[in-house]
């Protein structure tokens, strides 16, 4: 199978929400110029949950952060909304590997944080911020310090506190990486049913291929070196979804796609391999 751009076959296509038109990155290194982003174009849909899936170091969480206005593009142009993005703004959430949680305030304060920096009305936020504890079940836990918390707490608490002004999409930079396997599959059913209720566009960064498969309306591969867009998927399974979807044959056969691009695009083995591979491609 050749690694290719592939139309996604979508009989309805939501309005686009970003549109990322030929974005290149080139960051000057010390023995010359290195090519992170090649190019890379793509559009997500108003209240799409999209993938970037690739091995590390492949230019996914770069492309996010153009996306987020953290990084400059070289050349080419993100659109949010049909307004360019040029820097941080409101209308994006962001959500790291790590939770970063200011250790010294309570999880109710921390998701009231963006509220204060943003000088929006604390008593009307305040509530909302109390929803949002209870949509990811931490009813109880509002006063509980970042260290009294367990990892999938904490990072509950950091989905809340990117929710809390109600962005018009979320970025996430594999949150869950660091987080056990066990845990990593509660946060993903947390992660689908926070989705299903608030109907947010959301780009997510990963390097597991059944996250990706399980999470995502689209998996889009990112291949190469400079990194480009080689394989953009849709997924098939409704919502909401199920953890057995995976023991199906089809969700299976995706994975072992996905898997395979991605191991022709880096020079990887194409075997049919352990399970372990084909959850992740590290």
């Amino acid at each position: 199978m050749s690694a290719q751009l592939l139309e996604v076959p979508r009989l309805v296509r939501p309005e686009s929400l970003v549109r990322i038109q030929q974005v290149e990155k080139t960051y000057a290194g010390r023995q010359g110029p290195v090519r992170a982003v090649a190019s890379a174009s793509l559009e997500v849909g108003r209240g799409e949950f999209v993938s970037l899936l690739g091995p590390s170091g492949c230019g996914k969480s770069t492309l996010l952060m153009i996306i987020a206005g953290l990084e400059t593009p070289t050349s080419g142009s993100i659109l949010l909304d049909g307004s360019p993005v040029t820097g941080p703004r409101r209308d994006i959430g962001i959500i790291f590997q790590d939770a970063t949680l200011l250790p010294w305030k309570s999880a109710l304060e921390n998701v009231l944080f963006p509220v204060r920096i943003l000088r929006l009305p604390l008593r009307k936020y305040r509530e909302r911020a109390h929803e949002l504890l209870a949509m990811v079940g931490l009813t109880g836990f509002e006063n509980k310090k970042p260290s009294e918390l367990s990892g999938g707490m904490r990072q509950r608490v950091a989905i809340c506190r990117a929710l809390i002004h109600d962005p018009s999409i979320l970025l996430m930079d594999e949150p869950f990486s660091a987080l056990d396997a066990i845990t990593r599959d509660q946060m993903n059913a947390a992660l689908a049913d926070i989705m299903e209720k608030t109907g947010k566009t959301v780009i997510f960064v990963t390097h597991s291929i059944r996250e990706a498969a399980f999470l995502s309306d689209r998996v889009v591969v990112m291949g190469g070196r400079p990194s480009q867009v080689i394989l953009d998927l849709a997924m098939p399974f409704p919502r909401p979804r199920r953890f057995d979807i995976e023991d199906g044959a089809e969700f299976n056969a995706i994975c072992r796609r996905l898997r395979l691009t991605i191991e022709e695009a880096h020079g990887g083995p194409a075997q049919s391999g352990t399970a372990a591979r084909a959850n992740s491609v590290e």
